[in-house]
């Protein structure tokens, strides 16, 4: 295996080398080398310990032979060694044994004892940088001295005195030797990440695994995606011969092309200046995070209209080196074929990492194949991790298809096995699916769901939580100097499973769940069924760019406009509450309210049309569309709201009728809007409605 390098000095060309048999760790060089100096053999010590290969010349002109004679014999006569260097390798060109035009040279060579983690040109401030990529590096490699050892023990000594530089030109050669000083520029500093890191990334989200299964769903939110497949499955690994579990995350967003698939791999990037109310990613490692936190290994698999590329992130790969090391592929389109990118990286270095993916996973050539048939010739990123994370001897997740046909119930789920609540402040009920049941924490992760969401190959049925809530009162108002809004409801299945509590939205991603404020945290009972759902994004994006969410999106931090913010909806919850929950009685014969609003989503547009009062929900079909009953109408027509201010009045409803005739005493009188189909809201004044029975808070009176 070899490879063509132009050897350069002084920006001109001497001639065309060939590496003979490269080692594995420099497959990255460069198209080009350019020589920087030419040092003494005498005043390089240790030089013989750097490891070695060949390099022969290739020229392809007479001029190429010619020069090539030259800075052979300048190197042999004088007894020099040539060095050049790219990124973090330095490279030093022995002197040859004899002059010729077509004598071959060893080359020693020096990797640094620091990393590169990203191939974008950083600037820092001692004026060191890391180099830009010359031919597209594309296996991101963390290296650092052999053994661990002291990194500048290792390297060639250049004593100060002596340190000169030879500059040579074609002129240069025919006998006239020009000595000058040249000085010496910085050392680079590059970071160092030992594969223990990837290990500390996962520890983001170690409170929570399906904050890690979140950051991936975000990211296909970001990526303009209109379906998202969540599912685990068996897989045989070729090593062991064993099934182990694989969870996979496939979507048809956009894609990733060679830079941007660096960038999401690599440990920190540049934070865009644009603010996108509809971007969700801010802190460029929520990928490196979740994964991390899922599995010890993942593969992604990414297509553009013109590109394709292979990313591998693994513990396994990195196990027992000093550095981590992250093997790309890419490929661009070529007609109808996919072909090497051989901008983005060479033949060798793709053949080299592409050997690494198919040795140190379950993938070979065959199912990347079809993996990347699912893609349909479209766009779309497939994220593959295996070796998760443990419970005790199994897996830390449990998954069930569910059953066949087109029930409602028995659908498929993927649990957290120790089917734990999380902790809230004032909460006492365990049961609480959203903690551990990732189709009911998929169904509110968003405010506004757009994307189709399928668990274990069964279609999420994703709600807009606030349209979903009976005696809906809506209220406005300042924060800081800002606007605010929020949206208090009741629900009856929130009153069955003893929950209540504010869901907090950040750019339209669920921050916090049930936030109990105000009287909720000193009773257990106390505005029992009462949801509230409010978007903070105006309220915690800071104007100076500054974000007040935690980097694993799971809370906010402590902050002045998060005080402000519990304070406030303590106030207007107890308010909701001393209003609402006087009036309203839930008696004992167990009577079903229904939502005020009844909504449905069409598999089209993705737009919620609103549902007629008397319009029995479950009657739907399993896909829906603008045209069916009882909307009749088009895609194109506009997404109805529920406008700021308006007071929405509960009603009880036949087609939720669950109790026996004359079985509840107390029953609901509200005034028919059957005709009601345009969107309009019943008037309060309309509807007659008994008083709930008030919660008792705090101890009784004696």
């Amino acid at each position: 295996m070899s490879m063509i390098i132009t050897l350069k000095k002084d920006r001109k060309p001497i001639c065309h080398i060939e590496c003979l048999h490269p080692p594995a760790d420099l497959y990255g060089l460069p198209r080009e080398l350019s020589i920087d100096s030419f040092v003494s053999r005498g005043n390089i010590s240790d030089i013989s310990a750097l490891p070695q290969f060949s390099v022969a010349p290739a020229p392809k002109c007479t001029r190429d032979k010619n020069e090539w004679g030259r800075f052979s014999t300048y190197m042999h006569k004088q007894d020099v060694v040539a060095i050049a260097s790219f990124e973090q390798c330095k490279l030093y060109l022995l002197p040859p044994p004899k002059a010729s035009i077509s004598c071959s040279v060893n080359v020693a060579y020096q990797i640094g004892s620091t990393c590169t983690v990203d191939t974008r040109p950083r600037d820092c401030e001692s004026g060191s940088h890391l180099a830009e990529e010359d031919g597209g590096h594309n296996t991101i490699m963390a290296r650092g001295p052999p053994n661990g050892g002291d990194a500048s023990s290792s390297l060639p000594k250049f004593p100060p005195a002596e340190d000169r530089a030879h500059h040579f030109t074609s002129e240069t050669c025919g006998g006239i030797q020009s000595h000058a000083m040249k000085e010496r520029l910085p050392e680079r500093n590059f970071i160092r990440a030992d594969p223990s890191y990837l290990k500390t990334l996962g520890q983001a989200h170690s409170g929570w695994i399906f904050g890690g299964i979140a950051e991936l769903v975000d990211n296909s939110r970001d990526a303009k995606a209109t379906k998202i497949d969540i599912f685990v499955d068996m897989i045989k690994m070729k090593k062991s011969g064993n099934d182990v579990p694989m969870l996979s995350v496939i979507d048809d967003g956009h894609g990733m092309n060679h830079d941007e698939i660096m960038r999401m791999v690599s440990f920190g990037h540049k934070k865009s200046d644009y603010d996108d109310k509809d971007q969700i990613g801010r802190f460029g490692v929520g990928f490196k995070t979740g994964a991390m936190r899922l599995g010890k290994d993942v593969l992604v698999l990414t297509q553009t209209a013109n590109s394709r590329s292979i990313a591998f992130l693994s513990q396994s790969l990195n196990e027992g080196k000093d550095n981590i090391e992250i093997p790309i592929v890419s490929y661009c389109r070529q007609g109808q074929q996919m072909e090497v990118d051989t901008k983005a990286q060479s033949h060798n270095l793709a053949k080299y990492n592409l050997k690494a993916i198919k040795e140190f996973s379950p993938f070979n050539k065959y199912l990347i194949g079809e993996k990347a048939a699912l893609f349909c010739g479209g766009t779309g990123t497939q994220i593959y991790i295996w070796n998760l994370d443990e419970w005790g001897s199994g897996c830390c997740l449990e998954w069930h298809d569910g059953l066949e046909g087109g029930s409602s119930f028995h659908q498929g789920d993927i649990f957290i096995c120790s089917r734990r609540s999380r902790s809230r402040l004032g909460q006492l009920n365990q049961k609480v699916p959203l903690d551990y049941s990732l189709r009911a924490y998929l169904e509110v992760i968003f405010l506004v769901p757009r994307m189709k969401i399928c668990v274990q190959r069964k279609l999420v049925k994703s709600q807009p939580l606030a349209n979903f809530l009976t005696k809906t009162v809506i209220v406005s108002g300042e924060i800081l100097r800002r606007p605010v809004e929020l949206t208090l409801g009741f629900s009856q299945l929130e009153w069955d499973q003893a929950n209540c509590g504010v869901f907090l939205y950040w750019h339209g991603r669920l921050i916090e769940a049930y936030k109990r404020v105000g009287g909720m945290i000193h009773n257990a009972d106390v505005g029992r069924g009462v949801i509230g759902v409010m978007d903070v994004t105006n309220l915690i994006d800071d104007r100076d760019g500054r974000v007040w969410v935690h980097n694993n999106k799971q809370g906010f931090q402590d902050c002045e406009a998060y005080a402000c913010l519990e304070k406030w909806l303590g106030e207007k919850a107890d308010e909701y509450l001393d209003t609402n929950f006087d009036s309203l009685n839930l008696d004992e014969d167990n009577c079903v309210y229904k939502p005020d609003c009844e909504w449905v989503q069409c598999d089209k547009c993705r737009k919620w049309r609103r549902l007629p009062s008397t319009f029995d929900s479950r009657a739907l079909d399993t896909q829906w569309f603008c045209y069916m009953e009882p909307f009749k109408g088009k895609c194109a027509d506009a997404e109805q709201k529920v406008k700021p201010g308006i007071v929405i009045v509960s009603t009880k409803r036949s087609g939720y009728d669950s109790t026996p005739k004359g079985s509840c005493s107390n029953k609901v009188e509200a005034v028919s809007d059957a005709t009601n189909t345009d969107g309009k809201l019943p008037h309060s004044e309309d509807v007659k409605h008994q008083a709930l029975k008030r919660l008792k808070r705090g101890p009784s009176k004696i």
